[in-house]
């Protein structure tokens, strides 16, 4: 139970909840010892009077009964408050362990799902997202089935074995050896058997985040599967892996299928050895009838714990293979570290002083000795072929990596000494890959400025030339956009990210070929707007058509990660490379 250590703070944090459910579990269970006693001694009563009506004269007999029948009234009515008060502390002991466990559940999930937002692109790109989500929900699910039923039934477990046992223990202490006696012999199958389904736990697991990652790409990409005409293709392969995850299952539910009626076997041999023993001593006076029946009923109340021990072991045992993989997340530390927490204002001037950037996972150099100054207000324009490291400077600007060697300034100073979530708020960028959310239009521009009003979204979207596009939405802009902004073309997405990305007015602006998706009738449209707003904005604009529309004062050219060329527009078509091969083909 090493990773389910862990856990331990949330007990000191809902120790009142815990405390309260120990003392109703406890409670309930002495009103559950309590109840054979009182049978017991409601039995011998009933001997006893029957001895003593066989000895009582025809005229006693009556009154004999009436006693009798009043004193057995008193026992039901003692019984029934037993079990009534049994059954409030039962429903106390829900009240508090079970709605403890939902609490840290909910914590559990907020404290996961905070922690992989603070964790750097390395990590996310490198773990799939359905085995993150199984971990987020299933084995969350999991834990909480051990916080939950699994404490509960536990505790319940311990304070009646001992309250039992000391009651049989004060009966008869030989007839409680004897109705023990099949107990060490179920610990020991337990033990074992807990082991076999702790490793099948775990396989399988795994086994779920594989079908959910499989599920969860087929659905992202399931525009390209139609298009491919490759659904029976994966079809058979969620299959494959579905049959994988049944097997796994089964193997488990074999295990405890044997199991469980091992369990059963021992109990009932426990009850035919109070039944068989116990005879010889009522034939021997040293117990009552009262006395078997009270050991047979304290032998069905352990039935249901000494059965629960093997279904605590099995949630145990998932809730550790569950937390381990919880763990391995909670665990993790980001490369990007804040190092400072203060407020300032940021100026716009960004400086790459020998910028080389290795990505850490494939080792894959995009970056080598880049070289290159900006200042406020100024914009500047990055071309270059597929995969020349263009997005990889807009991604170490917002500081998603750090770089390998060399250093990146803003406003003099180096961006991992600035506050991170001041560097991300005061950079807008609109990236090549548009992720809206599945909220309305509206919300999804407003991301940008949560308090924004309806007027600027609208005066936003039309800089953006994309609100007369909106208006013919069926619902204008509480239009659902659906997951991923599936409903809107491309075009939309990309002009409704430039809405989003401007409407929080940033100190710098990087567009990653924002423009890729829209018409040359749409672009003249919004580059007059960059042009009008951008005037005092930092800006860095990663393009493909070498044009000077927003008056570049800069354009850097590169070539596998290095600057080929760097100027004007005029001095770069004079040295005619690939700058000027670019534009004299978009004049063709």
């Amino acid at each position: 139970m090493k990773n389910l250590f862990t856990l331990n703070h949330y007990f000191v944090k809902y120790k009142w909840h815990l405390l309260l459910g120990i003392f109703f579990v406890t409670g309930a269970n002495y009103f559950s010892i309590l109840i054979p006693q009182k049978i017991r001694e409601a039995l011998d009563l009933v001997q006893d009077k029957i001895h003593l009506f066989k000895d009582t004269q025809a005229a006693g007999q009556g009154a004999l009964m009436d006693q009798l029948g009043h004193a057995l009234l008193m026992f039901g009515l003692i019984v029934t408050g037993f079990a009534i008060v049994k059954g409030i502390m039962m429903y106390y002991m829900r009240q508090t362990l079970i709605v403890m466990s939902r609490l840290i559940e909910y914590d559990m999930r907020k404290e996961i799902f905070g922690h992989l937002q603070t964790l750097d692109q390395n990590y996310l790109r490198s773990h799939q997202t359905g085995d993150i989500m199984a971990r987020i929900s299933e084995d969350v699910s999991k834990v909480r089935d051990y916080l939950g039923p699994g404490l509960l039934y536990g505790i319940n477990l311990v304070t009646l074995f001992a309250m039992t046992i000391y009651a049989m223990l004060k009966v008869d202490v030989k007839l409680t050896m004897y109705a023990l006696l099949p107990l060490p012999f179920l610990s020991v199958s337990i033990y074992y058997v807990s082991n076999i389904i702790n490793k099948k736990s775990a396989a399988i697991k795994a086994q779920l985040s594989t079908l959910n990652s499989t599920a969860q790409e087929a659905y992202s990409g399931i525009r390209v599967i139609k298009s491919y005409v490759k659904e029976a293709q994966f079809t058979e392969f969620f299959k494959d892996q579905s049959e994988e995850y049944k097997r796994r299952s089964l193997e488990l539910a074999k295990i405890e299928a044997y199991f469980q009626p091992l369990m059963v076997l021992l109990i009932s041999l426990s009850t035919l050895l109070v039944v068989l023993i116990g005879g010889f001593q009522v034939y021997d006076g040293k117990l009552t009838a009262g006395n078997i029946a009270e050991f047979i009923l304290y032998v069905n109340m352990l039935t249901w714990p000494v059965t629960a021990i093997g279904w605590i072991a099995s949630v145990i045992q998932e809730a550790e293979a569950s937390q381990a993989r919880i763990n391995q997340i909670m665990d993790q530390k980001s490369g990007i570290q804040n190092t400072n927490s203060q407020v300032y204002p940021i100026h716009g001037d960004i400086e790459f002083k020998n910028v080389t950037f290795i990505y850490p996972n494939s080792g894959v150099v995009a970056l080598q000795n880049v070289n290159f100054t900006l200042k406020k207000g100024q914009r500047m324009a990055i071309m270059g072929k597929t995969a020349s490291g263009k997005t990889t400077i807009a991604e170490l600007l917002s500081r998603m990596f750090d770089v390998t060697e060399g250093q990146i300034l803003i406003d003099g100073k180096d961006i991992r000494q600035h506050n991170l979530s001041i560097i991300r708020d005061r950079i807008s960028c609109v990236p090549q890959d548009v992720f809206l959310y599945s909220d309305t239009v509206a919300a999804n521009i407003a991301f940008g400025k949560p308090d924004a009003t309806m007027d600027e979204i609208q005066m936003y979207a039309e800089f953006a030339s994309v609100k007369d596009d909106i208006e013919k939405l069926p619902e204008q802009f509480e239009t659902m956009v659906g997951e991923r902004g599936v409903t809107l073309s491309g075009g939309q997405k990309q002009r409704i990210s430039i809405a989003r990305a401007f409407i929080k007015k940033p100190d710098i602006v990087i567009l990653d070929d924002a423009l890729s998706a829209v018409d040359t009738s749409t672009e003249q449209s919004i580059l007059s707007f960059f042009d009008h707003s951008l005037r005092d904005k930092t800006t860095i604009v990663i393009t493909h058509r070498a044009n000077n529309l927003l008056n570049y004062d800069k354009i850097l050219v590169l070539d596998n990660g290095k600057i080929a060329e760097q100027g004007t527009h005029e001095e770069l078509i004079r040295n005619e490379g690939f700058y000027q091969s670019v534009y004299q083909q978009q004049m063709m």
